[in-house]
């Protein structure tokens, strides 16, 4: 019997190939939750439901129709809602003073505002014991050069969701935010092909390894669970990497060109 069992989940950002939101799906899933599907791509979300027995709904998260229709799609075709995870994301790499007020405001939009407005809906919709879950990012409390305005949305979510778990708790209602740090997914692919990123990365992280997709999920299962007894938290699992620091652009610069140097040697 999955641990998941009965459960209804909507998974938003789950539309790119294998990224994380796909993984997690798949994971749920497996502990037999219903799921929903949503992204802004219709044929990918509706491929991807298709193979989960789930349904797909394209949905841009900064759209509060969309949202709402999102949320009623859940109690639609599955009678109600438990689950909601938000795994939307944009990986903005860049100099602060380089950071454009455009830049800004679609970042704000998509994992600020956004992510506000897709709590909103889904508690709107979901069944009492309910758990809502955000993806946010180890560089929420700890720095990154040229993520600045990636790194105050995420944290500004965070904020949000211990408010949602104050707020809602007594109606059973968990609210919590994973923080992975730097995962292997299709977002991070160029750089995690070269080898010596990854080694400058690891070395950081008192387990020795990077993240990946699979080790986000499962703790998306625990947290979905009814085993949690967990709100208002930020669950770090990112290998202790908050314990330390990120690599600076110097460092994975200074390895990049060590390990051509040997390559060329």
């Amino acid at each position: 019997m999955g641990k998941l069992n009965g459960k209804v989940a909507v998974v938003i950002g789950a539309a790119g190939k294998d990224n994380m939101g796909q993984t997690i799906a798949r994971r749920l899933a497996s502990e037999g939750a219903k799921l929903v599907i949503a992204g802004r791509d219709t044929d990918s979300v509706a491929g991807f439901a298709q193979e989960l027995d789930g349904i797909g709904v394209a949905c841009d998260i900064t759209n509060e129709a969309d949202l709402a229709a999102l949320a009623q799609a859940a109690v639609d075709h599955f009678g109600g809602l438990d689950i909601a995870l938000n795994a939307t994301g944009w990986g903005l790499l860049k100099p602060f003073l380089e950071t454009t007020k455009e830049d800004i405001e679609k970042i704000t939009a998509l994992q600020f505002t956004g992510a506000i407005l897709f709590y909103q809906a889904m508690l709107r919709a979901m069944r009492d014991g309910g758990s809502l879950i955000q993806i946010s990012s180890a560089t929420a409390s700890i720095m990154l050069e040229d993520h600045a305005a990636y790194m105050g949305t995420k944290a500004g979510a965070d904020h949000v969701i211990r408010c949602v778990a104050n707020e809602f708790g007594h109606r059973g209602i968990r609210a919590n935010s994973i923080a992975p740090g730097f995962t292997v997914t299709p977002m991070t692919a160029k750089a995690a092909k070269n080898q010596a990123i990854i080694d400058a990365f690891s070395r950081e992280y008192p387990l020795g390894r990077v993240g990946t997709s699979d080790d986000i999920a499962e703790a998306a299962v625990w947290l979905a669970s009814d085993e949690c007894f967990m709100s208002g938290q930020v669950l770090q699992v990112n290998g202790g990497l908050t314990l330390r620091r990120n690599p600076t652009n110097a460092e994975i610069g200074a390895a990049v060109k060590a390990a051509r140097a040997a390559q060329a040697g």
